[in-house]
């Protein structure tokens, strides 16, 4: 008795798990909730789906929603989608919201813009309400050198027909920044541009800043003009100072070679006073050879020291007079 009572709470164990197991591989209810619906699902795709493990409740879900919405849709083509890594629910919501909103865009796109990783569905609503865009602070110069640090707040409507392959919002900001420091750049005044800002503005917005990129420039409003520094006296100071330390090396260097060519000139004069005082210590050797072969006596070698001696007083004596001056000369009565 206790072995068939086992024997029996295991079949019917065994009978619930393979009840709940043919309701996960057939999902009735989720069938039973299509056929109510009015749309057309079978069973067997059903069971099919769950094979391929792709969830039955997501496309039968969203099958439902889009056939309700009035969409022409197939299970195949929501299974293709999910399949090839798209979010089916997204893409549905898109749809609907393109087509209550009037915006042409069928099945095939939306999957395109799906798979090509934007969201779609916000992509829409960007389409249908415009999304604004605020520029960092932008720093320009005007011609007369005075710095403008402006913000433009920049209004963008999405182009669905350029969300594949198109340019982001870091490309709408990086135009718009290049048109405010070229309009700014123009101006001859900053003055100018912080009486009339609309003209830049206006002057960005004609360049067509958005092609290539996947939204549409509606508007660009500049929020915020204020002054910076004065960059052009900051560059002129600069320069002066640039040109002042070039001055004072080109002195420093006029002034080394001025020393080295004196230190060159003192070398050669020392050089010449050694090739004297060599000179002169030769003289003795000669006038010793002189009276060893004969050709000075003593006598001739008396008189030329008398000559060198009476030839230094003569020029004692002419110094002298030199550094006396009138004073020393005689009074006349």
């Amino acid at each position: 008795m206790e072995l068939e009572g086992a024997m029996l709470l295991f079949m019917v164990f065994a009978g619930i798990v393979l009840f709940f197991i043919f309701l996960y591989f057939v999902p009735v209810n989720l069938w039973i909730t299509a056929i109510f619906s009015g749309v057309r699902v079978g069973l067997f795709e059903l069971v099919f789906m769950r094979i391929r493990k792709v969830p039955p409740s997501v496309i039968v879900n969203s099958l439902i929603t889009a056939t309700k919405a009035g969409l022409k849709l197939t299970v195949s083509d929501l299974e293709t989608h999910y399949l090839a890594g798209g979010n089916v629910p997204n893409v549905i919501r898109a749809l609907i919201s393109a087509d209550k909103a009037n915006i042409k865009v069928d099945f095939k796109q939306a999957t395109a813009i799906d798979l090509a990783g934007r969201d779609v569905f916000q992509a829409v609503q960007i389409s249908v309400n415009p999304k604004v865009i605020t520029t960092p602070k932008v720093a320009a110069v005007a011609s007369d050198g005075i710095q403008l640090i402006a913000i433009a707040r920049v209004t963008v409507r999405a182009n669905i027909q350029q969300l594949v392959g198109g340019a982001g919002e870091d490309t709408i900001l990086a135009r718009v920044g290049e048109g405010i420091v070229s309009s700014i750049g123009s101006a001859s005044s900053h003055k100018e541009v912080l009486e009339n800002p609309d003209k830049i503005s206006k002057l960005v917005l004609s360049r067509g800043l958005d092609a290539g990129t996947a939204f549409q420039i509606l508007s660009i409003d500049i929020a915020d003009v204020d002054v910076g520094a004065n960059i052009g006296a900051k560059l002129q100071i600069d320069q002066a100072s640039a040109d002042l330390k070039v001055a004072e090396a080109k002195a420093e260097e006029r002034r080394a070679m001025a020393v080295a060519e004196e230190q060159e000139m003192k070398a050669k004069a020392q050089e010449a006073r050694a090739k004297v005082i060599l000179a002169e210590a030769e003289i003795p050797k000669a006038i010793a050879e002189s009276f060893v072969k004969g050709n000075l006596g003593v006598m001739d070698y008396y008189r030329m020291q008398n000559v060198q001696a009476d030839t230094g007083m003569r020029q004692a004596i002419s110094d002298s007079g030199k550094g006396s001056g009138p004073s020393n000369a005689p009074k006349r009565d």
